[in-house]
């Protein structure tokens, strides 16, 4: 027997042992359902809506900032790692 039949058989044969097992699970569970009888319909409950509740925004005076302006300080150069140009030495 040449190795692709014996992969060809082991393939079959768990096709057949799959089929066969779903079947004895699906008669094993219809005779559980017949044993338990018809079954009972479940009661919905009506759904009661809660009224929602609006929060009241209250008002907050909002503090306008002002710009500090000091002449002592110097503007920050631009320049760092790789932001320049080169100079020529």
């Amino acid at each position: 027997m040449s190795h692709a039949s014996m992969l060809k058989a082991r393939r079959q044969h768990q096709k057949n042992k799959k089929r066969i097992d779903g079947e004895a699970k699906l008669a094993k569970r219809l005779a559980r359902e017949a044993l338990a009888g018809p079954k009972k319909e479940k009661v919905k409950k009506e759904k009661v809506k809660k009224e929602k509740v609006k929060k009241e925004k209250v008002a907050t005076e909002k503090v306008k900032k002002e710009k500090v302006e000091s002449q002592n300080v110097p503007k920050k150069e631009k320049g760092g790692a790789g932001g320049g140009k080169k100079e020529a030495s």
